[in-house]
């Protein structure tokens, strides 16, 4: 029955290759476009020629409680290109201060890592993790900082540096209804649900090359270099895409799903109402090898930087809510990451390696209550035309887990719509 009908899926980042794989699987006929000549959007790899490695374009590290990203590597056959520590444990450096520490959690649904001043947050005290109950208080309008910013040490050394980390938003502005979410499927599930997880290559080899493969098997047909330019529709449905050339005409069976940026989607269907304001994120990658005994991510408080990966000749560095730095000269930049990265590994501070600094401007939308409020449902006004997205109402912020959870939202609307 539904090889009946046509799905026409733009955009190839997780969100499309998360909708495609899944209306694949219900036995859909699937077309995939993408603007770009690679798949991915901003969760890919390269190969840098200045580096003379492969690096990704970003940093992600993922929880094992994320069970929809879970589900779609087990699907595309890449659950075991994963890595990470046996235990929920997660390591900080202060390098403003000084001092290092690890947050070692339980395994179990009883967080007994709080009564320990060994495993938690350290000048801590176990009374300050009731502020993870209030956070499940959390009113849409509530911001991090309005609901969470009395609890001191712990607001500092936690709440505040994992608020720009989660939600790529200043804590001030940042939705706490967004936390709530990702604490209920991570820090609420238990220990078990918090290993934190790192390819073991790289994005492409865990995230991407693996869906393509499995959608090239079900017979998918997947168009790189494909930018859309208009969508034709009137006040029912969508009739054409033009990708420049000729239009493709939509028929009867026919349906699409915009897994666009928000803002080109905004552009190409004017009357939605998408997130219009975003935030930037800055990474910097270096050419170096530091001691395998150092191998791994390490959260930096005080610092520039809020997580530093570092894998075989190159380490890594995320720079969340940039905006203060996305203007910078990519020199200025590298020369200011580089002293938090120096001090972590014991390095010459004056001595930069080879570099490479990538911008994104709009890397995420801006988690605000307000832009929480423009993220549009997956199912819209026209009877043929899905949404999917980070930036869709998903009830996650930004993540990897957010993208895939909405292309796996919008395969199910359409199957349920479509039957």
């Amino acid at each position: 029955m539904h090889k009946e009908h046509h799905i026409h899926v733009v955009g190839a980042g997780l969100a499309g290759l998360s909708t495609a794989l899944h209306l694949a699987m219900s036995g859909f006929r699937v077309s995939l476009y993408e603007a770009s000549l690679l798949a991915g959007g901003r969760c890919r790899s390269y190969f840098d020629r200045e580096l003379g490695c492969r690096i990704d374009n970003g940093n992600h590290l993922v929880l094992s409680g994320n069970m929809v990203m879970m589900d779609y590597l087990f699907f595309t056959g890449a659950e075991d290109t994963l890595a990470g520590p046996d235990e929920p444990v997660f390591p900080f450096a202060d390098v403003a201060h000084g001092g290092r520490w690890v947050v070692r959690m339980n395994k179990g649904m009883v967080p007994w890592w709080i009564f320990s001043p060994r495993h938690r947050v350290p000048e801590t005290r176990t009374a300050d993790y009731a502020s993870i109950v209030k956070l499940f208080t959390a009113r849409d309008d509530d911001t991090i900082e309005g609901l969470l910013g009395g609890y001191g040490t712990l607001y500092k050394r936690f709440w505040e540096p994992l608020t720009v980390a989660v939600l790529n938003t200043e804590p001030a502005n940042a939705a706490a209804k967004l936390m709530t979410n990702v604490f209920a499927q991570t820090f609420g599930a238990g220990g078990k649900a918090c290993m934190p997880r790192i390819p073991k290559i790289g994005l492409s080899e865990t995230f991407v090359d693996p869906c393509l493969k499995k959608l090239q098997a079900m017979k998918v047909s997947v168009h790189l270099g494909q930018r859309l330019r208009a969508v034709e529709m009137d006040a029912e449905r969508v009739n054409g895409l033009n990708f420049g050339g000729a239009t493709l005409k939509m028929g009867p069976k026919d349906w699409v799903v915009l897994a666009t940026p928000a803002w080109v989607t905004g552009e190409l269907v004017p009357a939605l109402t998408v997130p219009n304001d975003f935030r930037a994120i800055v990474n910097a990658h270096y050419r170096i090898d530091v001691p395998r005994t150092q191998a791994g991510f390490c959260g930096i408080i005080g610092g520039v930087a809020e997580w530093i990966f570092a894998k075989p000749g190159v380490v890594s560095v995320t720079v969340s809510a940039a905006e203060r730095y996305v203007d910078l000269p990519a020199s200025t930049c590298a020369a200011m990451i580089w002293a938090d990265v120096a001090k972590l590994y014991g390095l010459d501070p004056d001595t930069i390696p080879p570099h490479r600094i990538v911008k994104e401007k709009r890397a995420t939308f801006a988690a605000t209550p307000e832009q929480v409020k423009r993220r549009p449902r997956a199912w819209t006004q026209w009877k043929n035309l899905v949404l999917a997205g980070d930036w869709t109402d998903t009830s996650l912020p930004s993540t990897i887990e957010g993208s895939i959870r909405s292309g796996l939202k919008a395969a199910q609307v359409l199957t349920r719509w479509a039957s």
